[in-house]
């Protein structure tokens, strides 16, 4: 009866729905008044993209405050890194969250009487509106729910010791016999029966399997258990396969995955194992029972290790994290990678030069969806219907449209102070990322929920298609294929983070000529007509990567549409491009710093060179600014001048109150000259928003976006202004330039100005 009415629960309380499409199916989940799937999750799941669902009751109950705090900050940022999406699992005030903010995840933390919810007291906690951490079974049951197929965890629960006649068995077990979720684990607490655990998921049908180079099954706080499982999985392609095949054949039920603790960290496995035999004697004679063993045992076990077990289990549970987001990447490769052979499959191929990503829409509209694959199912004649109609979309959305460069980013950062040369290695680490900046500002709106065509040059090379894979959300028909290697771009930084060499090779946008542009846009009009879409674009965003041809090209091209353009200056030495003859007089908005700004002043003036170094109070900056800007608002109508820790100056050719102008900028009329103001912008609402900056690189571009996106969604000034410095913040909390936690969600007009409730100051 109980088992029934939870099944009602979650199907009449969730609105969750499933749609096909080409074979495969895909989650469309709705939050409701007893679940909430943040809205980044819900899309990242409908679109395919990693994600991997946390538990919390290592928050609540596994580990003391603030450590646990830090600890789950800490995983998600593991998680981010990698380009996978975090879904922290809990329930708060009686409701089940998928994807916890950081506000919730303070809560939960820090709350006293927060209770241990497993599956099984999930609708009592619910029904009694109480706060707590989600076990296994109930982290997997709403895993499950919001579509997410990768859970990871520190250890599951299993079968007690004298289980065989105390039947004292985890419901985690339970649930991985029915539920079609991987649980990534470090295997099972040597506080319980392992053999025992293993013989049960066996009978139950659950796959076990080891990761890594031994099928010795991993005892939580040692690589060891002297129990094998049957299956060994050695990378996460090899995970991922056995993933896919096994919710592929539709096995309802989950897969256990044992990843054993580190070597460096299974040293203290003796120590931890003889405090846990002592606490197991400990909670024998204070008679505890049931849910609070494991809490009690876990809690004792660390003060008789001094502390030793709870840098285990960090270290285990941030290795989980890792291997389970490496896996879930390569499961989301190799479903996409399926859907597109099926997709080729059932369409066949045409006499026309169909872009890949013309199949499938970019909304996450469910009824949309559904309707574009109806099309798609009636065959090949009907496709080209189909482009027609997203043409049509398109059009009445009138995106914007931003050109420049797309860029592979290598930032490799040394640990050690004392620098060796000569060819010899130096220890550190290397990440990839993504940029450009016209990449980069195309994507961070796309995030914020303001899609737009990204025009750029890319090569016919493995970087092209890593960055095409990354940026599947945004509109990629523009990219231009030429013989030329992607744009790269390797940065070495010091162990004190500052920057010691950069090696750019950028050759390829100077290659993007006005030809290109040309035979891009006649193809576009011979098959979607996309012609009449540029030009309805309400702006054209382009930086100053592009040559000065192309600059002039698209300048004089918009000018004679009347559609408003925004110069991205991109760095010092390419500020001056638009500045070299007229082509400025054409463009309406620009974001220079103030260093960029000098250099646009310089080309205007004629002169060959510009003082940087100087050392000014805020007061002088924001009179420099206004000095250098009164010569180009001659013609600009608009200039965010960044200043760094000291805020943005907005000057315009109109009132601060008055709406941005977009879709259509007259210049017959004459100039602006008469009409122009300042605003101050400081940075952030309070000194604590400016703790932890992790990366500068890409805050300039997320607050040029920002600004963007809410100009085109008809924000009020401020808060389109406030939506920018908003983007920027989360992007200097992030090792990537536009961070994967970007969401249009948190970018609504009320949150944004709680966030911003300060006040800017007019200069004039």
């Amino acid at each position: 009866m109980w088992r029934r009415s939870l099944k009602l629960w979650s199907r009449n309380s969730l609105n969750r729905k499933k749609f096909k499409s080409q074979g495969k199916y895909f989650h469309q989940v709705q939050s409701s008044e007893h679940i909430s799937v943040h809205p980044r999750i819900q899309d990242a799941v409908s679109s395919g993209q990693p994600v991997v669902a946390f538990e919390s009751t290592i928050i609540t109950h596994g580990m003391p405050y603030p450590e646990n705090l830090k600890t789950a900050h800490d995983v998600e940022k593991i998680a981010l890194d990698q380009g996978v999406l975090p879904a922290t699992v809990g329930v708060i005030k009686g409701k089940v969250c998928v994807g916890l903010t950081a506000t919730q995840l303070e809560e939960l933390a820090s709350c006293e009487d927060a209770i241990k919810i497993p599956k099984r007291e999930m609708v009592w906690a619910v029904s009694q509106q109480l706060s707590g951490g989600t076990t296994v079974s109930a982290t997997m049951f709403a895993a499950d729910v919001a579509g997410i197929p990768i859970f990871v965890t520190g250890g599951i629960g299993g079968v007690h010791r004298g289980g065989e006649t105390s039947l004292d068995i985890s419901s985690d077990l339970t649930e991985l016999s029915r539920t079609p979720v991987c649980v990534i684990s470090a295997g099972v607490k040597s506080i319980l029966d392992i053999p025992k655990t293993l013989e049960y998921l066996e009978t139950e049908g659950v796959t076990v399997a080891t990761y890594g180079a031994s099928k010795e099954f991993p005892a939580f706080y040692t690589r060891s258990s002297g129990v094998n499982a049957n299956i060994n999985v050695e990378n996460p392609t090899s995970a991922a396969k056995l993933i896919d095949l096994s919710f592929t054949l539709g096995m309802n039920c989950g897969i256990l995955i044992g990843v054993p603790i580190p070597t460096e960290h299974s040293e203290d496995g003796d120590l931890i194992e003889r405090a846990i035999q002592q606490a197991m004697i400990e909670h024998e004679e204070a008679g505890i029972k049931g849910k609070d063993v494991t809490p009690f045992i876990l809690k004792r076990v660390n003060e008789l290790t001094d502390g030793k077990a709870l840098v285990s289990n960090i270290s285990l549970i941030k290795n989980n994290t890792e291997v389970g987001c490496a896996i879930a990447k390569e499961l989301s490769l190799l479903r996409k990678a399926k859907q597109s052979h099926r997709t080729l499959i059932n369409h066949g191929s045409s006499d026309i030069d169909i872009p890949k990503r013309t199949f499938m829409t970019q909304s996450t509209n469910s009824s949309s969806n559904q309707s574009l694959l109806h099309r798609q199912s009636k065959g090949l004649s009907k496709t080209k219907r189909c482009f027609h109609s997203n043409h049509a979309d398109r059009v009445e959305r009138s995106q914007p449209v931003v050109i420049g460069a797309s860029v592979i980013d290598f930032v490799a950062s040394l640990k050690s102070s004392n620098i060796v040369y000569g060819g010899e290695t130096n220890t550190g680490s290397l990440r990839v990322g993504f940029g450009g900046v016209g990449r980069n500002l195309s994507d961070c709106m796309s995030r914020i929920g303001q899609n737009s065509l990204f025009i750029s040059a890319v090569g016919k090379d493995i970087h092209a298609q890593n960055l095409r894979h990354h940026c599947q959300h945004m509109n990629l028909e523009g990219l231009v294929d030429l013989d030329y290697s992607t744009a790269t771009y390797c940065l070495v930084i010091d162990s004190n983070g500052d920057v010691l060499l950069g090696v750019g090779d950028m050759g390829i946008s100077n290659e993007l000529t006005i030809d290109h542009l040309m035979r891009l846009f006649k193809r576009w009009h011979e098959i979607m007509k996309f012609e009449s879409a540029i030009s309805q674009a309400p702006l054209v965003v382009f930086d100053g990567n592009l040559s000065v041809e192309v600059i002039d090209q698209i300048c004089h091209f918009c000018s004679k549409k009347h559609i408003p353009v925004w110069f991205e200056p991109t760095c010092v030495s390419k500020a001056k491009k638009p500045f070299v003859s007229d082509t400025w007089r054409k463009i309406s908005y620009a974001s220079p710093n103030l260093n960029e700004l000098r250099v646009m002043y310089a080309a205007l003036e004629g002169e060959e060179t510009v003082d940087f170094d100087r050392e000014l109070s805020l007061t002088d900056k924001l009179r420099e600014c206004l000095q250098l800007s009164k010569r180009l608002m001659e013609s600009f109508y608009c200039l965010i001048i960044t200043l760094d820790e000291d805020g943005i100056l907005v000057v315009r050719n109109s009132e601060p109150e008055e709406p941005f102008l977009l879709s259509k900028i007259d210049r017959s009329e004459g100039d602006f000259t008469g009409m122009m103001s300042a605003v101050h912008y400081q940075p952030f609402a309070d000194d604590k928003m400016s703790e932890n900056i992790i990366s500068v690189s890409g805050g300039g571009d997320c607050l040029a976006a920002g600004i963007m996106a809410g100009m085109l969604r008809e924000k009020s000034p401020d808060t389109a202004i406030k939506m920018g410095l908003l983007a920027a913040h989360l992007s200097l909390q992030s090792h990537e330039s536009i961070p994967v936690s970007i969401s249009k969600q948190d970018f609504s007009e009320d949150y944004v100005q709680r966030w911003a409730s300060f006040e800017p100051s007019r200069m004039m």
